[in-house]
């Protein structure tokens, strides 16, 4: 696979991008290998059930506000929810592979534009569900969903202004950012765990109000899209201290995604299936 820095960097000598391409490449097939256990999950869990209309179902396992009898738009509007979360949790990961623009552009146009729309379902519908629904156990949960849903708005329209002008290079800048913001629900799931794993729980409250809790719930969205930035940054002209720099980061961060997604699945995912 073309490595993940091919997508987003300036043009420079392979010698130079070698380590920062490298630890990319590592850090995205990490965040694949943890959101397709994501997406294996929400296939077998959630669209057999939805697609049957057994809603009661979701209800085997804990959530802020699944299935409530008598809430048909409610039950509706948290089914199609969760169903598209496949679709951006797959799509997003399609969407950054490099071979997959230059060999199969059309592929990458289409679902480019499924992304988008996904992104934006999901991101106001998460807000119908936060303020309307009331799915939230803490305020400061529902000001750091609202946050995120914010971001993905507006990396959205970004990166799809940049596609319209074909100004390719800005575009790619816009989606990386799209798709750290847009996968902030998957991180979280993964920053639990990766967190447990590390501390025992440590701050973690048992309504989800906890220290932890708190720096999580904005931390979701804004830690990954630090990290894109830094790489974003480093790739177009950082020295080559900064480039080491920010692949020694990209190396951490994909060994800490590998361990909370093995948790993810091992606690949160697997039992339910």
């Amino acid at each position: 696979m073309a490595t993940i820095d091919a997508s987003f960097a300036s043009s420079r000598p392979a010698r130079r991008t070698d380590w920062l391409g490298r630890a990319a490449t590592f850090c995205y097939l990490a965040i694949a290998a943890g959101q397709l256990l994501f997406t294996a999950f929400i296939l077998a869990f959630y669209y057999p059930s939805s697609l049957s209309g057994d809603f009661a179902a979701w209800n085997t396992k804990p959530l802020i506000k699944g299935f409530v009898a008598g809430d048909v738009s409610g039950n509706l509007f948290f089914a199609a929810h969760v169903l598209m979360a496949a679709v951006i949790s797959f799509g997003g990961l399609v969407q950054l592979i490099p071979a997959i623009r230059g060999r199969w552009p059309a592929v990458h146009r289409w679902n480019g534009r499924v992304y988008l729309v996904s992104a934006l379902t999901l991101s106001l519908g998460g807000l119908w569900l936060t303020w309307a629904r009331g799915t939230w156990l803490t305020l400061t949960g529902a000001f750091g969903i609202t946050l995120d849903a914010m971001l993905i708005l507006t990396f959205a329209a970004l990166a799809y202004r940049a596609a319209r002008a074909r100004r390719f290079a800005l575009h790619r800048s816009w989606a990386l950012r799209l798709f750290a913001v847009a996968s902030a629900v998957w991180f979280m799931r993964v920053g639990y765990m990766a967190w447990g794993i590390a501390t025992g729980g440590a701050g973690i409250g048992k309504a989800m109000d906890g220290p932890f809790d708190i720096l999580l719930a904005f931390a979701n969205s804004l830690v990954p899209l630090a990290v894109a930035e830094l790489y974003l940054r480093a790739s177009a002209h950082g020295t080559a201290a900064a480039r080491k720099g920010v692949a020694a980061l990209l190396g951490v961060s994909g060994l800490i995604i590998l361990g909370g997604s093995a948790g993810a699945w091992m606690v949160m995912w697997g039992p339910y299936l």
